[in-house]
């Protein structure tokens, strides 16, 4: 069995920053959290940004480019860059940062689909900013765009920069989406498969959802990628836990869940780095380096 790949999501734009006040908004914070990622044990950092005025998610390059060198120079972590973003942005405002910087990764998501996030309100009464109660609310009826036309822009502006994909795959039909663009060539072996559980609109996180996943990339992909998954809110540490036993990779960090523990507030991206990586170690597993993560993906490297 090889080591298992750990990521963290270091700061995204599935939360919003008053529903705890550990999540890292400037760029100062976000590089201070990756790089205490990374010494705790995660070997990728996915990364996006946030104005520090009001904690907005943003894909403005000068934003990306105060924590990226930084998170560099302090690490040998491998960079994943969001092209993502946000719900509201357009693709072109989306791939920006992937395009400029280069990554060794970027984020992909593999399709179109409502990505509901606006239960939250039921469990969340105060908030910070004026925007983020609307902008939940508007989850009820907004759909995440990301067409085939969308997945082939992101494909061909950036492979020709050596960025490979963390190709995120919120249900079965994704992994069918990702098999398309291997069969045309627009990416290639191994596919990063990352199996995301637990968001309304996606798949659940049921035990048979997660073997689900599995089984059909086995059948689409065989040998030709690697398996990763994570779990959104309270399924964080149980997915992750489910599907290294199964010899899977694991994503973490405050993008996904706040928490670490029942009704424990995560206070750091690190503290939910050094939870799984140890149970890890309780299943007798070794953390993958930067480095053999960099083999493993078949990167370009630093």
């Amino acid at each position: 069995m090889s080591n298992v790949i750990v990521t963290c999501a270091v700061t995204g734009s599935i939360h919003t920053p008053s529903m705890s006040p550990y999540l890292p908004i400037t760029p100062a914070e976000i590089a201070e959290a990756a790089v205490g990622a990374a010494e705790a044990g995660a070997s990728i950092v996915h990364l996006h940004a946030r104005s520090p005025a009001d904690g907005r998610p943003s894909q403005d390059p000068e934003l990306f480019a105060q924590f990226l060198p930084e998170i560099a120079a302090r690490s040998d972590v491998v960079i994943n860059i969001t092209t993502g973003g946000s719900m509201t942005m357009t693709v072109e405002e989306r791939l920006q940062p992937a395009l400029l910087f280069k990554p060794e990764i970027a984020s992909l998501n593999m399709g179109s689909m409502n990505f509901g996030l606006y239960e939250m309100l039921g469990r969340y009464k105060t908030f910070q900013h004026e925007w983020e109660q609307p902008y939940l609310a508007g989850t009820e009826d907004m759909v995440f765009r990301n067409t085939f036309r969308d997945i082939r822009y992101i494909l061909e502006s950036c492979t020709a920069n050596g960025t490979r994909f963390e190709m995120e795959c919120y249900d079965i039909g994704h992994l069918y989406s990702a098999a398309h663009f291997l069969e045309r060539g627009l990416v290639r072996p191994p596919l990063f498969i990352q199996s995301v559980f637990g968001i309304r609109g996606g798949i659940g996180a049921h035990p048979e959802d997660v073997a689900h996943m599995r089984r059909t990339a086995d059948r689409l992909f065989g040998d030709d990628y690697v398996w990763s998954v994570l779990g959104a809110g309270r399924h964080q540490i149980p997915i992750a836990t489910r599907a290294a036993a199964m010899g899977g990779n694991v994503r973490v960090g405050l993008e996904d869940s706040l928490w670490d523990g029942k009704g424990t507030l995560a206070e750091t991206n690190a503290a939910q780095v050094r939870r799984i990586c140890g149970i890890l170690k309780l299943m007798s597993l070794e953390v993958a380096t930067p480095d053999q993560t960099r083999e493993l993906l078949a990167l370009k490297g630093r």
